[in-house]
């Protein structure tokens, strides 16, 4: 977990209940409490955005294999996947 151990955890918890009054325990907590929804609600939108990124990559592939194979077809000889080679060689004929 963050790269502690267990041990370093539960000294820095003994040192924060020793160092904090009882009576400001409630507070520390809502404020954990809210830093863990604020990390879960990033770690929810990272994982979102990652996930339509992967789709909109998936549904690129196959217009990206339709064009180099029309490509292909059209010059008679395998060209690179990159879309700068297939407009150099349109432009040259």
């Amino acid at each position: 977990m963050f790269g502690i151990s267990w041990t370093e955890f539960f000294v820095i918890l003994l040192v924060a209940v020793c160092v904090v009054p009882a009576k400001h325990w409630p507070e520390v907590a809502r404020f954990f409490a809210r830093v863990v929804k604020y990390v879960r609600k990033l770690i929810w939108k990272i994982t979102d955005f990652s996930e339509n990124l992967q789709q909109r990559m998936d549904l690129e592939k196959p217009i990206d294999d339709l064009l180099e194979n029309a490509a292909n077809d059209v010059f008679g000889e395998k060209v690179k996947r990159s879309k700068k080679n297939v407009a150099k060689k349109v432009r040259k004929k």
